[in-house]
């Protein structure tokens, strides 16, 4: 018989809007290449904006599929915004090689980008990650005091009925949006 040891994690993450820098692929001596990028994280009062600069692992294959796709813009230098997640943050500390800081010691704030939760290029909107079901979505979905039948009619007559031009009018409104969240 064998017994399972549940182990159990504290996670740290910490969450905010900043300007995505220098993308690269890392390639160290010992181990697997990796992505990076540094985040320009904005903190303080919206007056007299402070940066907190990040150098990250970007780590999840989603995340690593929409910073590679920033890649261009970012070597364009165009503004490119980020929302974020991060994760496992620890300090690196250095010393400056050149500059006039030169010999004197640096400190670097490391982590891992978990999640982007949307990108803006040059102030446009370009990718907004879709939410995802929380647990109280999932109480409803398994609610089975209320039937099925006759949970529909009650939504339907929630919803005020539109005219099919204006939903039309929506759709199209919508379209230039996805070819330029494409087009980046």
């Amino acid at each position: 018989m064998t017994t399972s040891i549940n182990k159990s994690f504290f996670d740290l993450h910490i969450t905010g809007l900043g300007y995505l820098n220098r993308i690269r692929e890392v390639k160290p001596k010992k181990g697997d290449a990796f992505l990076a990028c540094d985040i320009a994280a904005l903190n303080g009062h919206s007056d007299d904006v402070a940066y907190v600069r990040f150098d990250t692992r970007v780590s999840g294959s989603e995340a690593q599929h929409l910073v590679r796709r920033c890649i261009q813009a970012v070597d364009a230098e165009k503004k490119v915004m980020i929302g974020f997640r991060l994760g496992d943050l620890w300090t690196d500390t250095f010393t400056y090689s050149k500059g006039k800081r030169a010999g004197e010691q640096g400190v670097s704030l490391k982590a891992r980008l978990l999640f982007v939760s949307w990108i803006k290029v040059d102030g446009q909107l370009v990718y907004k990650a879709e939410p995802k079901p929380t647990d109280a979505d999932d109480r409803d979905a398994r609610n089975t005091d209320v039937p099925a039948a006759s949970a529909e009619p009650q939504a339907a007559a929630s919803e005020p009925a539109r005219p099919a031009a204006e939903a039309a009018d929506e759709a199209a409104a919508d379209a230039p949006a996805l070819e330029v969240a494409e087009s980046f």
